[in-house]
């Protein structure tokens, strides 16, 4: 039985910090693998900091060519007729997160360097959960994420097919507009989201334009659950969330993107797109704990 990345499901983190590298040219796989085991030394770890890694689709691929699982493929940019969610697909993304903010930048700082060789920071972020795993909105984040002790079988790849323990990621920027969402009152809010802002209670009366109306898609039944990680970010001028999910299956990224941004001919969008734009959207694979170990080479005194 394959073991996922422990830090995929740790919970009590309030610090979260995001790194997302591009390969230099002519980096060959056995290089990267060897800068990737580096992330295991003390000097990265240290402090309580939970690590998880993410490959780019072709990263992977040129690491584990026997090991891909079928699904998995580049982020495309989504164009709907109310907005747009741009691809910026990068080859390496590692999200740590901890006690504070100096732990995970000393950490941070750690992760770049050991990869410096094979690879350039592309993008970083940090984040932090907000009030009682608030949105900037002021609405609870994650409502629909399914109970942690069933959030492997949501989140993983299942024993017996290629990339097994493994999870699909998606990793997207969003902006707020939060002084025209503030500007609703908190009937009209809670209309756009399709739950009580206080209590996070699904109401009975959401249109479907409202958010949960557009992601939560059920197939024959069945609801197609993802495993939310977000957290926000930001400052006084920028501020939005970091959506980060796992899925045993990315297709469900798919569906839900495509409802979000109108491009099934619904004539419908998911109206928090008018108060929120994403500025970068990616898709990696985050390898079990030994389809990790099996392109990493090993330490000398291991």
């Amino acid at each position: 039985m394959a073991t996922p990345q422990h830090g995929i499901f740790a919970q009590g983190t309030r610090s979260h910090y995001y790194l997302e590298l591009d390969l230099r040219p002519g980096s060959d796989p056995s290089a990267v693998g060897r800068a990737l085991a580096g992330l295991r030394e003390p000097a990265v770890t240290a402090g309580g900091a939970n690590i998880v890694v993410g490959l780019g689709p072709d990263l992977w691929c040129a690491l584990a060519p026997d090991a891909i699982p079928a699904a998995l493929r580049p982020f495309e940019t989504v164009e709907g007729p109310n907005g747009r969610a741009p691809s910026t697909q990068h080859d390496v993304w590692v999200w740590i997160h901890g006690a504070g903010p100096d732990i995970l930048l000393d950490a941070a700082r750690g992760v770049v360097a050991v990869l410096a060789p094979v690879a350039d920071l592309a993008q970083e972020q940090s984040g932090f959960v907000y009030r009682d795993s608030r949105d900037l909105t002021g609405f609870i984040d994650g409502t629909e994420n399914p109970p942690i002790e069933e959030a492997a079988t949501v989140a993983c790849v299942p024993d017996g097919e290629v990339g097994e323990g493994g999870s699909y990621v998606i990793t997207m920027k969003w902006v707020h507009n939060l002084a025209a969402f503030e500007a609703l009152d908190e009937a009209d809010q809670e209309a756009v989201f399709g739950r009580t802002k206080s209590e996070s209670i699904e109401r009975d009366d959401k249109p479907p334009t409202a958010h949960i109306s557009r992601v939560v898609i059920e197939e024959d039944g069945e609801e197609l659950e993802i495993y939310r990680r977000s957290v926000p970010y930001g400052t006084v001028e920028e501020h939005g969330l970091y959506f980060v999910a796992f899925s045993a299956d990315l297709s469900r990224f798919e569906k839900i993107l495509a409802r979000m941004f109108d491009t099934t001919g619904e004539g419908l969008h998911d109206r928090l797109t008018d108060f929120s734009r994403p500025v970068s959207g990616s898709f990696y694979f985050a390898p079990s704990l030994q389809a990790l170990a099996a392109v990493l080479p090993a330490n000398d005194d291991d």
